[in-house]
């Protein structure tokens, strides 16, 4: 009797361990897969942005350091290798961009110009997109980090090698209005 009670109890934890390591692989891979989507929306970006630069170009001769910034930032988050490095990029070309929407305003051509128009309504979309992505990507990761870290998923998770996530945050720099100087 005591040998099937024990059995019974092994087979019971056996499930219980394989039910949350199911559960927690899915976790995991709805953090890569919300990662993922973030970095589609900055390759949309990326891609908009030499168009953009070259259509702001014509008009904005004497905004050469704006454009040679946004195109570093450009190339820093496409050779970013970590969620921190890539938040921190692309936090930095968000402000450029904002600085050149906000220079933009001087230059009534160009805010006429159906290139730039086009050009800039895409990459707010891109923008609106990228935030949504993140915030997406936040929410997985909060639930996942949540999971591996509360009882009993955290024996699993510990014992299967599950760590916590990096969520993709804003710096500082991001959450101040740019400064435009004339």
């Amino acid at each position: 009797m005591l040998l099937e009670i024990s059995i019974i109890i092994l087979i019971i934890l056996g499930l219980l361990f394989v039910i949350i390591y199911n559960d927690l692989i899915k976790q995991r891979n709805r953090v890569e897969n919300a990662w993922a989507q973030i970095d589609v929306q900055l390759k949309r970006r990326y891609d908009l942005i030499p168009n953009l630069v070259e259509t702001v170009k014509g008009y904005a001769k004497h905004e050469k350091t704006l454009l040679e910034d946004i195109t570093k930032a450009r190339a820093a988050v496409m050779s970013a290798n970590s969620i921190s490095e890539t938040a921190e990029a692309s936090n930095y070309l968000s402000s450029t961009l904002k600085s050149l929407f906000a220079v933009a305003e001087n230059y009534p051509e160009l805010k006429a110009n159906q290139n730039f128009m086009q050009l800039q309504k895409d990459l707010m979309e891109t923008e609106n997109k990228i935030a949504y992505s993140r915030q997406f990507y936040n929410d997985t990761v909060m639930k996942y980090n949540i999971s591996i870290q509360t009882i009993p998923k955290n024996i699993v998770a510990s014992l299967m090698g599950f760590t916590k996530k990096d969520l993709f945050e804003t710096q500082q720099a991001e959450r101040e209005t740019p400064k435009v100087k004339f």
